[in-house]
């Protein structure tokens, strides 16, 4: 027998226009621990709502709604974490990421989906001070504090990629060091490696936080200012650009690329940290996305495919550019040979 075609859905269209409720119900139930309780053992409505101090009805409703988004599973009365949740969300675990949420969802950062039809028409953001690249702007301090423990596992892979461990003597410079991981990691695993962070004086502030915390500060200085137009110093084996060329367009990222090279020593490299669409740009879905925040947030930044990245840096004077997948976020790592 013949099966009948579906007609169409308003489901999926339903669905995206009540998104925020999604992002808003994940946020509340980070700010209440919600995913911890569960993982200590609360499993009912009650035991839950008592260690969260919040009413039963309230963790109820909020319960159900994430074991319909597949954020929790449900057996008679009984809550419980799924994968995903136990390792991400729930605060004792050490790969726990919830904190990127008070990021992602930072008020500047979803300022500039206000009006994406005038974003659209003029080309780039419509936030006020040319969106999250202002000079000096503030939620980078956000960014730095809340992002990183979301960037971890892509810094802590990025050593082995590129040969740290092999305890060479490296002078590193981390270009929009942010949170500092990328650096301190390369300092970490190898005790040869120093390391200059730059980014505005209030963000490494936090980044000089985590080198002493990983117990790397006696090698690590903090060079303060704007990566645009600050001196970057020469003398580095390794210029790492780690999410910070998408904010631009592709004139900039080459003068940023071509500071980079002045930089370094003979043979040296640069290790660019990106989300690299593929040619169609609508694969794989989180870097095919990630342009749409570009439009929103910046004035003329974007997502460059690996074809595109590998033009600019040979346009910079770099001989040859390899492109390296990491195990957790969909991002690339490409290694620049001067």
């Amino acid at each position: 027998m013949q099966q009948q075609q579906k007609g169409p859905s308003p489901e999926l269209i339903f669905n995206l226009f009540s998104a925020y409720q999604q992002s808003g119900s994940v946020k509340g139930a980070i700010d209440l621990e919600l995913f911890t309780a569960i993982g200590e053992g609360n499993t009912t409505a009650k035991t839950i709502a008592e260690r969260c101090k919040d009413s039963e009805r309230g963790i109820r409703i909020l319960a159900d709604y994430l074991t319909v988004l597949g954020l929790l599973t449900k057996n008679g009365a009984n809550y419980g974490l799924t994968n995903d949740s136990a390792a991400f969300l729930d605060k004792r675990s050490p790969t726990y990421i919830g904190s990127a949420v008070y990021f992602l969802m930072h008020p500047e950062v979803k300022k500039g989906f206000d009006d994406v039809a005038a974003a659209g028409r003029r080309g780039g953001t419509v936030a006020p001070n040319n969106g999250s690249v202002a000079p000096e702007n503030p939620m980078w301090v956000d960014f730095a504090r809340h992002m990183a423990p979301m960037m971890m596992g892509n810094a802590q892979a990025i050593p082995d990629i590129v040969g740290a461990t092999r305890g060479q003597k490296w002078k590193v410079l981390d270009v929009a060091a942010g949170h500092g991981l990328f650096g301190i990691m390369m300092a970490v695993k190898n005790p040869n490696v120093e390391i200059v962070a730059l980014d505005w004086p209030m963000v490494l502030q936090l980044a000089e936080e985590n080198a002493q915390k990983f117990g790397v500060g006696n090698r690590w200085k903090k060079l303060p200012g704007d990566a645009l137009t600050v001196d970057f110093g020469t003398g580095y084996d390794v210029v790492m650009l780690t999410n910070f060329l998408h904010h631009f367009d592709t004139a900039t990222c080459e003068k940023i690329i071509k500071k980079a090279h002045a930089a370094l020593n003979p043979g040296g490299r640069v290790v660019t940290l990106e989300f690299v669409p593929n040619e169609d740009r609508v694969s794989p879905p989180v870097p095919a996305m990630f342009p749409m925040i570009m439009l929103a947030g910046t004035p003329s930044g974007d997502a460059y495919t690996f074809p595109e990245l590998e033009r600019m840096f040979k346009s910079a004077g770099f001989s040859k550019s390899e492109v390296h997948d990491l195990p957790t976020l969909p991002e690339k790592v490409i290694v620049s040979h001067a």
